[in-house]
């Protein structure tokens, strides 16, 4: 599985980098802190992959990058994906290396 660090992530969209966000965490934990992007919770994630592109980088992220990865695997196994990130450390990595992009 790939993985985008935090540092990374921050660098790619301080350069507009074309690339979606896809958070899996339930609506509450989105509202609460976010970086953006879309908002499909692992539970609902299988029947929405269809608006998960599949041309160009998708980072995946959650609460500490557990889920993400549990996401990206069942998108992979179902349906092809070879463009997914997974957030090391997710959103408490994220808020530890310098709070908000």
């Amino acid at each position: 599985m790939q993985q985008i660090t935090a540092e990374q992530l921050r660098q790619q969209l301080h350069e507009n980098q074309d690339l979606l966000l896809v958070d899996v965490r339930e609506e509450e934990e989105h509202e609460a802190f976010n970086i953006g992007g879309l908002l499909l919770p692992l539970g609902e994630l299988m029947s929405s992959a269809g608006s998960i592109p599949k041309d160009k980088p998708v980072v995946v992220y959650c609460k500490r990058g557990i889920r993400s990865a549990i996401a990206i695997q069942r998108l992979q196994e179902r349906f092809g994906y070879t463009n997914l990130l997974n957030l090391q450390g997710g959103m408490e990595e994220w808020k530890k290396t310098q709070g908000h992009p």
